[in-house]
């Protein structure tokens, strides 16, 4: 791909009545120590909002896509902050659930780590308004009226089960708005497991329904596929995945681990994210996608990160990815984009506090220039 300019993409062609990019998920308050002290014994705390689907929706409206996002929140001071940070960023909000102020928000109690004390988080998810969120409680045929890409994450599904409730109610909504979905609108799902919410039986079998609906674009680690399914990577079978021995991927592997993922889940594009964690601080980032004609983007370096704050990089990528497919389409060209924007915006992200990807067009062109002079652009290859 020749040197890639988006601040001169031209996203007139996405603006419509409606967003072109529309979510649904939960947002949590975040607690953070502010005072240095372990979360036991902090009294000062900085509060802010966190949740994956979140993050995207805002860092691909501060991208230029017209975003949407969906959730049930309650009606009190803190249900009305999602609201407003997300308008804020230019985020359409007019699809929010209203729950009864007195319904929990989640909340995820986080201590920042420092090597060699990781980070550590708990999850206060149960109940929330948002594990609520389901069938007839939100118009999808006005939510998603101009979408071209729909997208929610397997977190989302979680949430029901998480509080033992006995309809999931994240699928029923799923489900409903599938059935709303405009011609052409492509489906994505973030694999985004959680062993805190639920137990693999129960999220392979939730997972496994909602790509039986037919999507289009899967997000995953290797990881995730070889515990849920015992998918290897080419020359490093699943043993090796989840023992953490894998070395360097060659090209090969990636499209034998996307062939056996398209084969088992019926996606039409498999997009993989590597984290390699040295220290809490310094962090690398690779990627790599394949698409449905056997087409490969990868990543042209293992490029560093300097870290912050180690929470949203992942959602900064898929931000980034998504902006790809929706300027250049879910093609060769498509993947090629949304893999140098996507490795471009995390390790942005990573250096600014808390989970929101406050990172902009330009931004992200300023490190494009500096990875094209040092390291090229990603490599394709059919």
């Amino acid at each position: 791909m020749k040197e890639l300019d988006i601040t001169r993409d031209d996203l007139s062609g996405l603006a419509g009545r409606g967003p072109a990019f529309v979510t649904y998920g939960e947002v949590m308050v975040r607690d953070t120590p502010a005072d240095e002290e372990r979360l036991e014994r902090t009294r000062l705390v900085h509060l802010s909002l966190a949740g994956s689907e979140y993050s995207v929706a805002i860092g691909l409206s501060r991208l230029g896509i017209p975003s949407g996002y969906v959730t049930r929140v309650p009606d009190n001071a803190y249900g009305r902050a999602v609201r407003n940070i997300a308008r804020e960023q230019g985020v359409d909000t007019a699809h929010v659930v209203w729950a009864p102020a007195v319904e929990p928000i989640g909340r995820y109690l986080y201590e920042l780590g420092r090597t060699p004390r990781p980070g550590s988080g708990t999850y206060q998810r149960m109940y929330s308004a948002a594990s609520r969120l389901g069938a007839g409680m939100v118009d999808w045929a006005a939510a998603l009226r101009d979408a071209r890409l729909f997208h929610t994450s397997g977190i989302t599904f979680g949430l029901a089960m998480h509080s033992g409730y006995e309809r999931n109610h994240g699928y029923e909504a799923f489900k409903e708005a599938l059935d709303c979905r405009p011609a052409g609108c492509l489906v994505g799902l973030d694999w985004n497991y959680r062993s805190t919410l639920w137990a693999v039986d129960e999220a392979r079998s939730a997972l496994d329904a909602a790509l039986a609906e037919g999507l289009d674009v899967l997000i995953t680690s290797l990881f995730d596929m070889a515990h849920f399914y015992g998918i290897g990577c080419g020359q490093y079978p699943a043993e090796r995945v989840l023992a953490g021995d894998v070395g360097p991927l060659e090209d090969d592997d990636l499209f034998a681990f996307a062939e056996q993922v398209r084969r088992r889940l019926g996606v039409r594009i498999v997009a993989i994210t590597r984290r390699h964690a040295d220290s809490f601080e310094q962090q690398r980032w690779e990627s790599a996608a394949v698409d449905g004609d056997g087409h490969l983007a990868r990543s042209a370096a293992i490029r560093s990160m300097a870290l912050l704050d180690s929470l949203g990089g992942g959602d900064a990528w898929l931000a980034g990815f998504y902006y790809g497919l929706l300027t250049a389409g879910a093609g060769a060209a498509g993947i090629a984009k949304g893999i140098l924007v996507g490795d471009a915006a995390p390790r942005l992200q990573q250096t600014l506090m808390f989970d929101l990807p406050i990172v902009d067009r330009a931004d992200i062109q300023a490190l494009l220039r500096a990875d094209a002079a040092g390291g090229g652009p990603a490599r394709t290859r059919r």
